[in-house]
């Protein structure tokens, strides 16, 4: 979210001042770690002016020091409870930790405080999104956008938004609002192209072919180019030029994301032996609110949603963070990283983990009874899940594994799979999932469903009435129909889980032999 530059107040020239102006001046130059120094020392000299509280705050942020960063931010806005860039920042921070409600109510207190303040109205709108509440989140975005109409940050943000929300055609109408304003905007470009049922004009393809040859582009801004370009060479049919483009946009991404694929699958067998040489989860409903699912990217995880939620009963929450966030919680209050602390871990310390995760999702429930936790990487949760939460459904998302992969090929996902930029690293990532799945699928009696994508595809009547029944779930014929179902989508197939189901989808075989290294990839053997 959006930060502003450091507040201080003004002070007569002397060795403070200097101190002051250093940090400022670190500060804008990203030196960090001399800036918190200076905002340090001058804390001890002035420890009530809350200026330095800010500004010492955001060095730290610039660190990497979030939760120190906050008491700072906090200890600023007691001091100045009438700052709107206070609150901002502090509301700001709180939204990047997680802390989605805190963070909501103070960004609504900073635009209270400032109605004319551009930014916060944009993090206010950014934060909505963060929250799941995207048609709640259109009205801030405008009025930034008419508070300052060349903020294209919330215009950016306000055309995702649009996009979650299921209007295409506007969406696409701000990414090329932002092209206008700067045609050489490579998230704009991709933004526009990942509207999957946006086909881009051949001016367009003329236009990112050129932009991809600049060399002054900021790297975030390659790539984006980069992958839109790959998308509009296969939505015209060049197959050849589009896998070498996509190939080119994966290895510029692919330093920027480092991944360690042996150091993961280690861990994944730690995981997967501390979970084993522990008894088995307890049987009952504790936690039957939630429906966990998981999964490889790309893998229909997103549709399987979209069923679910066209259930009166089920609210599709989308990509949450909580489960992570309180085993997070419980290795740092126990000073080991999971899985160390699985075996000293009780039935009461379960049952305590999964209480946390539902008072911190009971929000998704204020409509409907349950509620769906499609975040993909949970998978390697799963057993976890077992024992927090016993009566919660785990359903494991499979899709054809060189589709499923060649498709995370094609996506930006940024820092969220750094594994997907390399077809090893892929196929490495892919078959550790379906191995530990089918292991975790067997030792965790009944509580894992696979939902096969080709199978839905074939039959979507019964696979459907099958994960309803897995789930608990009474029949309901909206689920025939989850691209009527109303409600926003916070990924990239949020345009093609509105469209009626296809068997056409399927895309590898248009790239033949260009595959044959995917393939191979992922015929290896899993370790372990």
């Amino acid at each position: 979210m959006n930060q502003q530059p450091p507040i201080g107040s003004k002070r007569p020239f002397d060795p403070l001042a200097q101190t002051i102006a250093r940090g400022h001046a670190c500060l804008d130059a990203g030196d960090f770690v001399q800036a918190q120094a200076c905002f340090a020392a001058a804390l001890q000299h002035a420890p009530r002016d809350a200026g330095l509280h800010f500004g010492h705050a955001l060095a730290m942020q610039g660190l990497g020091q979030y939760q120190q960063a906050l008491a700072r931010l906090r200890e600023a806005a007691a001091l100045a409870p009438r700052d709107a860039l206070i609150a901002n920042a502090l509301g700001s921070l709180l939204g990047e930790c997680g802390e989605h409600s805190a963070a909501l109510a103070e960004l609504q207190r900073a635009c209270s405080l400032a109605p004319d303040f551009a930014a916060a109205w944009f993090n206010l709108g950014k934060c909505h999104v963060l929250r799941g509440e995207v048609e709640a989140a259109l009205v801030p975005l405008r009025h930034a956008l008419e508070l300052d109409p060349a903020l294209d940050s919330a215009r950016f943000a306000l055309a995702e938004a649009l996009m979650m929300h299921g209007k295409t055609a506007a969406s696409a109408d701000e990414y090329r609002k932002l092209l206008q304003r700067e045609p050489r905007s490579g998230l704009a470009w991709w933004g526009l192209a990942n509207l999957k049922a946006v086909r881009l004009a051949d001016d367009d393809l003329l236009a990112l072919q050129t932009l991809v040859e600049r060399r002054d582009l900021r790297i975030e801004e390659q790539l984006g180019a980069r992958f839109a370009l790959a998308k509009a060479l296969d939505d015209v049919g060049r197959d050849a030029e589009a896998f070498n483009a996509c190939c080119a946009a994966n290895a510029l991404a692919r330093p920027l994301f480092p991944w360690q694929a042996a150091a993961f699958d280690d861990w994944i067998v730690r995981v997967i032996a501390a979970f084993d040489a522990v008894p088995v989860a307890s049987d009952d409903d504790f936690g039957r609110e939630v429906i966990f699912i998981v999964g490889m990217p790309r893998s229909a995880s997103t549709l399987t949603e979209q069923i679910l939620a066209a259930h009166p009963q089920v609210e599709g929450a989308s990509e949450l963070g909580d489960l992570g966030a309180v085993l997070g919680v419980e290795s740092q209050r126990r000073g080991m990283p999971f899985p160390q602390w699985v075996a000293r871990a009780n039935e009461a310390d379960w049952r305590r983990l999964g209480a946390e995760y539902l008072q911190r999702t009971a929000r998704w429930r204020a409509q409907r009874p349950r509620f769906t936790d499609k975040m993909p990487g949970n998978w390697v949760y799963s057993a976890a899940i077992a024992r927090m939460l016993p009566g919660a459904r785990i359903v494991h998302c499979r899709r054809d594994p060189v589709e499923t992969c060649w498709s995370c090929f094609r996506q930006i996902f940024w820092a969220a799979h750094n594994y997907s930029y390399d077809f090893d690293d892929l196929a490495a990532y892919w078959r550790r999932c379906d191995a530990t799945m089918r292991h975790w699928q067997q030792g965790l009696h009944g509580r894992i469903h696979q939902q096969v994508y080709e199978d839905l595809l074939a039959d979507p009547a019964q696979r459907t009435r099958e994960l309803l029944e897995f789930c608990g779930l009474p029949f309901d014929a909206a689920c025939l129909a989850p691209h009527e179902a109303e409600r926003s989508v916070r990924t990239a197939s949020a345009a093609q889980v509105r469209e009626p189901l296809r068997r056409d989808t399927a895309r590898t075989n248009r790239y033949g032999a260009l595959l044959d290294p995917l393939r191979s990839a992922l015929a290896r053997p899993a370790r372990g």
